[in-house]
């Protein structure tokens, strides 16, 4: 068996796959590792599927963007059915503070080229109807997000990129990385491979894989949970983002699926640290009842099935993609890595699943040495070294 590629992407989960198929659809001889048995098996199947640009950071903004492209037109273009939906996003302002907190980022998502306008309450009924109007202020609406199926979206790409040519190896942990005369060799439990360029992806355990070449990437998982109801007929549009906190979590979300199920998913307050899988008690009556705060008509849905998973978080809520700049010693050869050619791509703070196809496309332009105007400037915010002093609003 060849185990000699030109890139070797470790993690095949919500920006591995995509990165994988990207690479290979390019021509190069690519292989992408990973400990569990199937594609998109850790967060990437634990995501509830929502695709938006409506971020604070032109990166962010851009990235997005590009994977509503992909994901709007994959149908399409390869004829897959991943379950998009065009349904928008919706930020009700119930404080002064959300209202003057949204208004402020408004004209700055705009100068991104973000299609995004304020929408007075009225028009916000239309979109949510029965939603609480008292108190509420207006809305953003980004009609241009959307969503679809993380798990149909994640096995589309991986079928994809092998046709397209791509090596995929599962049940196997990374356990070493070396660098001796310009090549890497990816040691897993099973193997030794080789290649010219290696891409961190590897989501919860990115920290672990970046620190088998002597680097510290800040990216520590904490937990959040999700449920998901019945089917119902069609009633509501958009992704509902509540941005006020309550005791016990900060912002919640939800909205209705291509199959008339409604996902829904709080950030607790304080964060709950670690990569603990097991749902608690804790979830559904905190997040239902702030749910029918806002929209009093989903007290009869039936939940179906909840469930728990990680945002591999960075200290400023922004992805970390690129390389180190300093060269370190590696320990187990004494060789100095090229970290130019070490990337990480990782750090996506519970957002991977709606970066991962416009990261794919930028990182294989990283590695062809083609980058664009605009992607100098999202490199720049996805900077691992940034001084990470900064928040995201939207995070």
């Amino acid at each position: 068996m060849n185990r000699n590629f030109d890139v070797i992407v470790i993690g095949a989960g919500s920006v591995g796959v995509p990165a994988t198929m990207n690479l290979a659809k390019s021509g190069k001889k690519v292989l992408c590792i990973d400990a569990l048995s199937s594609p998109g098996q850790c967060n990437n199947k634990k995501a509830i599927g929502g695709v938006r640009a409506t971020h604070s950071d032109f990166g962010k903004i851009k990235i997005c963007q590009r994977s509503i492209d992909i994901f709007s037109t994959w149908h399409d273009v390869y004829g897959d059915d991943i379950g998009w939906m065009s349904n928008g996003y919706c930020f009700p302002a119930y404080s002064k503070k959300i209202e003057s907190d949204l208004l402020l980022q408004l004209d700055k998502q705009r100068r991104c080229g973000l299609n995004i306008s304020w929408i007075a309450p009225d028009e916000v009924q239309r979109l949510v109807p029965g939603i609480e109007l008292r108190d509420l202020a207006g809305a953003t609406f980004s009609k241009d997000d959307g969503s679809c199926s993380p798990l149909l979206a994640c096995n589309a790409m991986y079928f994809k990129s092998v046709e397209m040519g791509a090596t995929y190896r599962f049940n196997e942990s990374v356990i070493d990385i070396t660098f001796l005369n310009n090549v890497f060799c990816v040691t897993s439990n099973k193997d030794k491979y080789f290649s010219e360029f290696v891409i961190n992806a590897a989501g919860n355990n990115a920290r672990e894989i970046s620190n088998k070449l002597g680097f510290d990437c800040p990216v520590v998982p904490d937990s959040h949970e999700a449920a998901i109801t019945d089917p119902v007929q069609r009633f509501l549009g958009p992704m509902v983002v509540d941005l006020r906190q309550e005791k016990g979590s900060d912002n919640f979300y939800f909205y209705q699926n291509h199959e008339g199920q409604v996902i829904f998913c709080l950030t607790p307050k304080p964060l709950i640290y670690g990569v603990d899988n097991d749902a608690t008690s804790d979830f559904l009556p905190l997040c239902t009842t702030r749910m029918l705060k806002v929209l009093p008509r989903l007290r009869s849905l039936k939940v179906r099935r909840q469930w728990r998973g990680q945002y591999p978080m960075t200290p400023d809520g922004m992805p970390i993609v690129g390389h180190f700049e300093n060269n370190l010693a590696n320990s187990t050869n004494g060789a100095i890595v090229s970290n130019q050619k070490f990337i990480q791509a990782v750090g996506m703070c519970g957002q991977g699943f709606m970066l991962g196809p416009g990261l794919g496309e930028l990182l294989n332009r990283m590695i062809d040495d083609e980058l664009t105007k605009d992607d100098a400037i999202v490199l720049n915010s996805f900077d691992p070294n940034r001084g990470f002093i900064n928040s995201e609003a939207f995070k």
